[in-house]
């Protein structure tokens, strides 16, 4: 009796236990039948000036995983489905413990295609409650245009978590990476919801929690409205398909930007959905470097689109006047015999007729007065002060464009000449070429677009930005700085409007023919830039910038199409005549769209990226991600597109992988044939005996 009694008594104690003190079972229970649903935002949608959706959001699906509680669940029925073994199995279930814990959700797979969240919604009893399948609003892109200006979405990795900016992420939100979608993240996100369901017995979800009262609801981002012009910057990207270079288009009396082009560029639907990182790895590998965002972060000699800077300069320091003249034999001979510097139009010029004709013999004679005017003690001081103009005209620093990855270009200062030749042992002659957009000093295409805002507004300008204004405001006082003008220097309206008329003939009756629209005065100005690789001079790049119309602007623009081989005014000036004319005019006139249609099919990509082309497949086929790494490859694309070192590694494992399942069927192919064949290599008819170097913007 003894012993029943206790074991009865030791029962009703455990049973006390349990039902009052230990939430041991409480918990499992409650793990067992409720299960609590984060709920994803829609980000905040992205219009342009017209009212037009140009960023939206679609719903797709993630595959999640809790590996604490995959026991037991059919993994085989997952491999099938998703179409991997079982060592990238229990890959991406090492990778979800080491991110985020085994008690944790962690993405499993990500973006799944309608094929795949068909199948995994059949078997889902099978893999409950292991796994559960997550609804993510995603983007969607009404227009294919704008990749770059947009950026894209990225999963949350741990350099990120680090960082105190992205307090309350976690291991699978997504974030933006690039473009709009990064600089307005903490804009564009919103904030989770949380539900709480019940299951059954079969891990089904049979309905909320007590009614929903424990749910929190989920706040959309806000939305934003930009300057953006969509069509503008559609015609720009099909105006520059298979080109190098860049179109940038500002608003000169807001510094709205209506296009930003870069190119090649790409559609932005590639990056998102199941296919994202696929087409991110052809993406970042390849030569013509579609990612790298060369409307704020190449950096250009500008050539002879300076000059105009030049005129300001010397006029307003009063070196040269409206009369000034000087002579052009074949040379600029200011710094003695040799290594003249060349130019091509014989004659004698005064400012307005330099500019037309865009001479360098006249521009190097400015600059040479500015660095000995003799109202200032020495050469450094007189360069101090031009590079106090050129800093007011936007140069030589970021503006503070709201993309990432904005460059500062150069400005050449008195203590860079000291490093290089010693203090007190340089002058103007060391350094000449910078006169005409050469040699020392580099811009960005958004520099040079400001630059013409500058010059229509007659002395400011306003940092160009994308976002002109938020949904129920500024609330992080992100657009204060985009409202304020920048004057640093007060130069007379007399001396913009000599300027300006130079401008206007080299449309009318000079270098910049090309861009001549009917019916619009447009001042503009040519440039051809010079460059090398590596000591080896390529083709020249094409330039040309201006604004439109010249009374009340409202379009400030520049085109660049790099290493075209000709001058600024027979590929730039065209395709910125079109961009004019579609602007102001909201059409391009009929009898104007076959340039339309010329330039979409011309085909200027240098002859050396084509052989870089071949050299990276090489690569891609040969060798496998330690040769890449090994060689700096990844590394240098990395630095120089702001690339983050989680999507760096899915490259990396994606060139892995392919290589591995080439080389399988590789073997294959040749136990089945009997014997090896080697394919021998395509060669391009312009490539043989020909270097292969690789690219880089200067």
């Amino acid at each position: 009796m003894l012993v029943v009694t206790g074991m009865f008594v030791i029962i009703f104690l455990q049973l006390i236990n349990l039902q009052l003190f230990s939430s041991k079972y409480k918990v499992d229970a409650d793990n067992q039948g409720i299960f609590r649903k984060v709920i994803y935002p829609d980000r905040g949608i992205v219009f342009d000036r017209k009212g037009r959706a140009i960023l939206q959001n679609t719903t797709i699906y993630d595959l999640m995983v809790i590996p604490g509680k995959i026991k037991g669940t059919d993994t085989a029925a997952l491999l099938s489905i998703l179409n991997i073994d079982s060592a990238e199995f229990h890959k991406r279930i090492i990778a979800a413990i080491i991110k985020n814990k085994s008690y944790r959700a962690s993405v499993f797979e990500p973006l799944l295609s309608n094929e795949k969240m068909a199948k995994i919604s059949e078997n889902l009893y099978k893999l409950a409650p292991g796994y559960f399948m997550q609804e993510r609003s995603v983007r969607d892109y009404p227009f294919e245009a704008g990749g770059n200006i947009f950026g894209y979405l990225g999963e949350v990795d741990s350099n990120i978590l680090k960082n105190p900016a992205y307090e309350g992420y976690v291991m699978g939100d997504y974030i933006g990476r690039a473009g709009l979608e990064k600089t307005y993240e903490k804009v564009l996100m919103g904030q989770r919801g949380i539900e709480f369901w019940k299951r059954d017995n079969k891990n089904r979800l049979t309905e909320p929690l007590e009614d929903g009262n424990f749910d929190t609801a989920a706040i959309a981002g806000k939305n934003m409205y930009t300057a953006i012009d969509i069509e503008l910057q559609a015609l720009g990207e099909k105006l520059m398909e298979n080109k190098l270079g860049s179109i940038v288009a500002v608003d000169p009396k807001t510094g709205g930007i209506l296009a930003m082009v870069s190119s090649p560029t790409y559609k932005p639907k590639l990056l998102t959905g199941a296919e994202r990182k696929k087409h991110y790895a052809e993406l970042l590998l390849s030569p013509a470097r579609p990612l790298f965002n060369r409307s704020v972060s190449a950096t250009y000699s500008p050539g002879s689109t300076f000059k105009t800077l030049q005129a300001l300069v010397g006029l307003h320091e009063a070196v040269i006047t409206t009369h000034t003249t000087v002579s052009c034999s074949g040379a600029f001979y200011g710094c003695g015999g040799g290594k003249p510097m060349k130019c091509l139009d014989y004659g004698t010029f005064d400012l307005q007729n330099a500019i037309r004709m865009s001479d360098n013999t006249y521009f190097a004679t400015v600059m040479q007065r500015v660095i000995t005017n003799p109202k200032y003690p020495s050469q450094d001081s007189s360069l101090a002060v031009w590079d106090r103009y050129m800093y007011a005209f936007g140069l030589g620093h970021r503006l503070g464009i709201d993309v990432p990855s904005e460059r500062p270009g150069n400005i050449p200062t008195p203590a860079d000449f000291d490093k290089v030749y010693g203090k007190g042992a340089w002058n103007y002659c060391n350094f000449r070429s910078v006169s005409i957009g050469q040699g020392e000093v580099t811009t960005t295409p958004i520099q040079t677009a400001n630059e013409m805002a500058y010059i229509a507004n007659k002395g400011w300008y306003i940092t160009p930005h994308l976002v002109d204004s938020m949904e129920d405001g500024d609330e992080f006082g992100m657009l204060a700085k985009f409202k304020e003008k920048h004057r640093a220097m007060d130069i007379p309206d007399s001396i913009f409007d000599v300027v300006q008329n130079g401008m206007q003939d080299v449309v009318e009756r000079g270098t910049g023919g090309g861009a001549k629209v009917p019916g619009i005065a447009i001042c503009g100005k040519t440039g051809t830039v010079e460059n090398y690789y590596r000591g080896v001079k390529q083709p020249n790049h094409a330039f040309f910038c201006g604004f439109a119309p010249r009374e009340n602007p409202k379009i400030a623009i520049m085109c660049v199409v790099e290493n075209s081989g000709r001058f600024g005014g027979t590929y730039a000036a065209p395709i910125v005549g079109l961009m004019i004319e579609k602007y102001l005019n909201d059409t391009i006139a009929k009898n104007r769209m076959p340039i339309v249609e010329k330039f979409e099919k011309m085909n200027l990509i240098p002859p050396r990226i084509y052989s870089e082309m071949k050299t990276v497949d090489s690569m891609l086929h040969r060798k496998d991600s330690a040769y890449l790494i090994a060689k700096g490859y990844i590394k240098i694309i990395r630095d120089s597109m702001d690339v983050d070192a989680a999507d760096e590694q899915e490259v990396l494992d994606q060139l892995k992988k392919e290589k591995d399942e080439q080389k399988k069927n590789q073997q294959k192919k040749e136990e089945s044939d009997g014997k090896i064949k080697i394919n021998t290599e395509a060669i391009l008819p312009n490539e043989k005996k020909k270097p292969e170097p690789k690219d880089s913007v200067q």
